[in-house]
């Protein structure tokens, strides 16, 4: 207590300093403001331009008077982005996040907690692209995050301090301190986040279970966890900048995630569960850009996921006690070279090479503890490598200011203990502007996607007191999709989207009631395929000065298919619509606070054999910045009625299941404060996109 009363007084006498000492450009600011004439004409500048094959934002005038205060708040911004299962999607399409033009080596969640640490003034404009190049090293839907690198010369040394509580039904905290130094040609930047706190969550199931000899079983279970959690993580980098194209940066990431958690069973189910993991990451990235158009790179990655396990559980007359030691190993080298040509007459041309080496080493080992525990699945140890190669090449055409054309092709080799094979993907983007504020832009695209490394070994766990069996599939395939896309901008403001696409063998885990014993068995598999045809509106308008609105619409027809789910293949269509509403509302000028309302509903959708119901969510916001914009606080609800949790159901045949999950209502609080007009940089992120 005594440590957060000096902090509190510390931050309080530096804010008064600050704030009574403004900087040379603020008094320049302060200044021209003054000397304004009286008669002013007013315009709105637009807030996205088309480029070829892409849009890019204005993120810094779409970001005015918003009550954001990290990047992924920031990107909820942009029109057609919305969040579900706390991931981003482009209008229900997956998407592939990228900074500044570089592949970001993370999984799901933490590229989303790393875009969370990230203050939202780093941001100097967003592209989206439908259909990213191949140079890109992404496929399909990309959002390229471009950063703010302008040094400071007046002021080398720079920073900002962040801290947030939040109440999710339990407290936790996040801490945060960013530093950047720049002098001349060279830059430094360091970046510490450290979140901890509580862990609370329910699941309650509904399962009646049908036998093939004409039982029924009505096997109800609940599972109540409760634990701690704290997550250190680490960004330094080092930048040699000769220019704006030539460059040589080096980045080392590390992270350090403790959670410990105790469950309690209760139902048909009796029993206790004790579960301590830990993850470890550490990676080392070096890239080189030269003014010619030469990129290269290397990056090595280390990654290890050891967790211990303890269950006692009784499930009618079968009983288990045991404890499980499992770990994940993964080494990873990637090496990269890329080259771009100007041409005349418009023409450009690019092609590089990208290899992957990984070796994965996973185990698994049972203990029994109890002469009464059912038998248990083998031990299992793998040692297991496997390369990729990607090798492209494109071109770019500005035929006139009016049609542009940029197309590649991609060959890409996959090399693993169970395949070895060759993929072509092509990728097409035509760009059409027939006069100002209108832009038509067709794009096709494909993408190639890879079951995480643990998922295709041949493990075996338990969850649910051993009524739930978690399977490992080797024989999963990696899944492909092809596209085709066209999208309208009417007046730089307004983005109209319409597209089709095809997922062959799709790969999600998917559950089934076994008829011959009492299991439930959750397993990945891969469908013959997933088709979508979709719209897209997204609509800002303005009704007042003081009022902002974004309005995102979707409409999008699935068609799931696969013939052979055990008995019960399934070939399943649904319509499903999506709305996300974001208000912004100007409170008071001087001084500066707004106020953010958003909602998001979406209708009833299906995942394969799941049903899943209509869920959303209303969150409000409010903003208050002080001592010349260096300091802010955010006061926050989200989910003010707990709404946003999806509860899987199963109907298909004598398929009976219902999942529920807790869903609790997020208040918070943070604060954040800039010295020395701080912009801070980013770095490459590390790629665990298919680790445990």
């Amino acid at each position: 207590m005594k440590k957060l009363i000096s902090i509190a007084v510390l931050t309080c006498s530096l804010l008064e300093v600050f704030a009574q000492n403004p900087t040379k450009e603020e008094a320049e600011l302060d200044s021209l403001y003054q000397t304004l004439p009286e008669l002013l004409v007013k315009g709105e500048r637009p807030v996205v331009k088309a480029q070829p094959g892409k849009l890019v934002y204005d993120m810094p005038r779409l970001l005015v008077n918003k009550p954001v205060d990290n990047i992924y708040e920031a990107l909820k911004e942009l029109p057609g982005v919305t969040e579900m299962n706390e991931a981003l999607s482009l209008g229900g399409i997956g998407v592939t996040i990228v900074l500044d033009g570089k592949v970001t080596n993370m999984t799901t969640a933490q590229l989303m907690a790393l875009l969370k640490s990230m203050p939202s003034n780093r941001i100097k404009n967003v592209e989206i692209m439908y259909n990213a190049p191949a140079r890109y090293q992404v496929r399909g839907a990309m959002i390229n995050i471009i950063l703010n690198h302008d040094p400071n010369e007046q002021q080398p040394l720079q920073g900002e301090w962040y801290s947030l509580f939040r109440q999710k039904h339990v407290p936790s905290m996040e801490e945060r301190l960013s530093l950047l130094w720049n002098k001349g040609k060279f830059s430094t930047d360091f970046l510490y986040t450290y979140n901890f706190g509580k862990v609370y969550h329910i699941s309650d199931d509904e399962s009646i279970h049908h036998l093939q000899n004409g039982e029924v079983y009505q096997m109800n279970t609940m599972e109540k966890y409760k634990g701690f959690s704290n997550e250190h993580s680490v960004r330094w980098g080092l930048d040699y900048r000769w220019n704006d194209k030539h460059a040589l940066s080096l980045v080392y990431n590390f992270s350090n995630d403790h959670t410990k958690n105790n469950s309690i069973l209760s139902g048909i189910v009796q029993g206790d569960n004790y579960l301590k993991s830990e993850k470890q990451l550490h990676d080392l990235r070096l890239d080189y850009q030269t003014p010619f158009g030469l990129k290269a790179g290397v990056e090595m990655t280390y990654y290890k996921a050891p967790e211990q396990q303890r269950m006692n559980s009784r499930l009618q007359e079968e009983e288990r006690h045991y404890s499980i030691e499992n770990n994940q190993k993964i080494n990873k080298w990637k090496f990269f070279l890329s080259q771009e040509h100007q041409l005349k007459k418009n023409w450009s041309i690019n092609y590089g090479v990208i290899y992957n080496t990984i070796k994965d080493y996973s185990y698994q080992f049972y203990h029994p503890k109890s002469k009464n525990t059912e038998t248990l699945p083998d031990d299992m140890a793998f040692h297991q490598k496997e390369d990729n190669l990607d090798i492209y090449a494109g071109f770019s055409k500005s035929f006139s200011e009016k049609l542009m054309l940029d197309a590649s092709l991609d060959a890409y080799y996959y090399k693993s203990a169970v395949w070895d094979e060759w993929k072509f993907y092509p990728t097409i983007n035509l760009s059409y502007l027939p006069s100002d504020g209108h832009t038509f832009q067709l794009g096709l695209s494909s993408n190639r996607a890879y079951p995480s490394y643990w998922s295709v070994k041949s493990f075996k766990s338990y969850t649910k007191g051993g009524y739930g069996e978690i399977l490992g599939n080797p024989m999963l395939k990696p899944s492909s999709t092809y596209q085709l896309q066209l999208a309208y901008v009417l007046k730089n403001k307004y983005t109209f989207v319409t597209w089709m696409s095809r997922d062959d063998d799709k790969f999600t885990q998917l559950v089934y009631q076994r008829t011959d014993r009492l299991v439930m068995e959750y397993k990945f598999h891969n469908f013959d395929f997933t088709d979508t045809f979709g719209v897209q509106a997204s609509i800002p308008f303005k009704p007042f000065k003081w009022w902002q609105v974004n309005l995102t619409l979707v409409g999008a027809l699935q068609r799931d298919k696969y013939n052979g789910f055990y008995d019960i293949p399934f070939d399943r269509r649904i319509f499903w619509t999506m709305f996300n509403l974001r208000n912004t509302f100007v409170l008071s000028s001087k001084p500066d606070v707004s106020m953010t309302v958003n909602g998001f509903y979406r209708t009833k959708a299906i995942q394969g054999n799941y049903d899943l119901p209509s869920s959303g969510t209303l969150d409000l916001g409010l903003r208050y910045q002080f001592a010349q914009k260096r300091a802010t606080f955010r006061l926050y609800l989200n989910d003010a009625f707990q709404t946003t949790a999806i509860y899987p159901v199963v109907r298909i045949d004598d398929q009976n299941y219902r999942m529920h999950y807790s869903c609790f209502r997020e208040f918070g609080l943070s604060f954040n404060y800039a010295f020395g007009g701080y912009k801070a940089k980013n770095r490459t992120a590390v790629d665990t996109s298919r680790f445990k």
